[in-house]
């Protein structure tokens, strides 16, 4: 399971340290996509395959279903970790993340999240993020 929050610098050619724990989970290659909320999704190579399989059983006849698949894969792009634990982070997606200097590198899971340090700590502040109102969430999802 994907776990913990890493903060990171970004290095002059958009490479990252992914932490160690994190290289354990997602292996050598992995896929890395635009994900919501203004950050970048990292899933190992099973799990991709997990949610294409998924993402295959919705209906082409749905625009918003045919929108989301074109969003999610046209990000997407495989990426190795170097023998430094490095990884290139492809210019489009830090500029679809608003990434520059310093992210924030989270496990959620079964995929991380990597975040520009600014809309990590926006999210951090949100007011969705109220102790009661996460409780009132969980309540409703049975949790």
């Amino acid at each position: 399971m994907l776990i913990g929050e890493y903060k990171h610098v970004v290095d002059s050619k958009g490479r990252i340290i992914l932490p160690s724990k994190f290289r354990e989970e997602l292996g050598e290659r992995f896929i890395l996509t635009k994900g919501l909320d203004n950050c970048l999704f990292g899933y190992s190579l099973k799990e991709w395959a997990v949610l294409e399989e998924k993402l295959k059983k919705l209906p082409l006849t749905s625009k918003e279903a045919r929108t989301f698949l074109r969003f999610f894969f046209a990000g997407a792009c495989e990426c190795e970790v170097d023998k430094q634990g490095r990884v290139l982070i492809p210019q489009n997606l830090r500029e679809y993340a608003g990434i520059q200097k310093e992210v924030f590198i989270i496990g959620v899971m079964t995929r991380i999240e990597i975040w520009s340090e600014d809309n990590w700590l926006k999210e951090m502040t949100n007011e969705n993020l109220s102790v009661d109102r996460i409780a009132q969430k969980m309540e409703e999802l049975g949790i």
